[in-house]
C-alpha cells in the first residue's frame, strides 16, 4: 500500500512532549508540530531525513510545545503558524505572567502565520486541516492529515488535556470532542501530544468505547 505521509516522533524535554515531524514521501517537503525544546534533537532528525522543512505548526501556545520556535524558525527561515486564538489570548501580558508561573516556562512569541478552523495547509502534496478545537486553550487546534490526527493536548490516550490552566474550559473541550473529533471516520489515528495513555496512540473509535470523558460526559447523555 502506497504511504502518503511518513510520521516521524520524538518525545522532547522534561514535559515529554511527543513532537512530529510530517513528511510529504514525494516531495521531501515537511512540517514540524509542537518543537517542545532540545533544538538540536530535531535538527538532527530533519537533517537525517533529509527533507525541507516548510512551517513550524503548534497545537496550541502552551510552553511545552512551543519551547523550539524561534530558534528553528531562524535555523530553518520557516514561518511558525497558530490558530488565532491562541495567538492573540497569550499575547496578553496578564496571561504571558499566568501562564509562566503556571508551566514555568516562557509563553510563546507571536506567530508568523495565524490559523483559523478548516484551513487547509500544503507541505508537498500533503493537505493539512486545521480543526478548531478549544477547551485546553481557547485557540486549541487539532491537525488532520490522510487520517492521521495530531490532537496536542486536547486528546490523549484514554484521557483529555487539563483545563484548569488559565484560558481552558472543560465544557468547551468537550463541545470541541462531540463535534469537530467524534465526527471524523472511526478509523483515524490519534497521535496525541503527550504518551500519558496505555498506547502511544489510539483510534477514533477506541476512544468512543474507552475514554471516560467520551462514554461518561458524551455518549452517556
Amino acid at each position: 500500500m502506497k504511504q502518503n505521509v511518513i510520521i516521524k516522533q520524538l518525545c522532547i524535554g522534561s514535559y515529554k512532549v511527543n513532537t512530529y515531524l510530517l513528511i510529504c514521501p514525494q516531495t521531501k517537503k515537511a512540517a514540524l508540530i509542537d518543537p517542545g525544546g532540545e533544538v538540536q534533537r530535531i535538527k538532527g532528525l530533519i537533517e537525517d531525513e533529509n527533507v525541507e522543512l516548510v512551517s513550524i505548526l503548534n497545537t496550541h501556545g502552551h510552553a511545552d510545545h512551543v519551547l523550539a520556535n524561534q530558534e528553528l524558525k531562524e535555523m530553518f527561515s520557516v514561518p511558525v503558524c497558530m490558530h488565532e486564538e491562541d495567538d492573540t489570548f497569550f499575547s496578553i501580558q496578564e496571561v504571558r505572567e499566568k501562564s509562566k508561573k503556571e508551566l514555568g516556562l516562557p509563553a510563546p512569541s507571536p506567530a508568523d502565520i495565524r490559523l483559523h478552523d478548516g484551513d487547509e495547509l500544503e507541505v508537498g502534496n500533503l493537505r493539512i486541516k486545521v480543526i478548531h478545537t478549544p477547551g485546553h486553550t481557547p485557540g486549541s487546534v487539532c491537525f488532520f492529515v490522510e487520517g492521521n490526527l495530531f490532537t496536542g493536548d486536547t486528546l490523549f490516550v484514554g484521557d483529555v488535556g487539563r483545563t484548569d490552566l488559565t484560558g481552558g474550559s472543560l465544557d468547551a473541550l468537550l463541545k470541541s470532542l462531540e463535534e469537530k473529533l467524534l465526527v471524523l471516520p472511526k478509523e483515524t489515528i490519534i497521535h496525541p501530544g503527550h504518551d500519558y495513555g496505555e498506547t502511544p496512540t489510539s483510534t477514533i473509535a477506541l476512544e468512543m468505547e474507552e475514554n471516560p470523558y467520551i462514554t461518561d460526559f458524551i455518549l452517556a447523555e
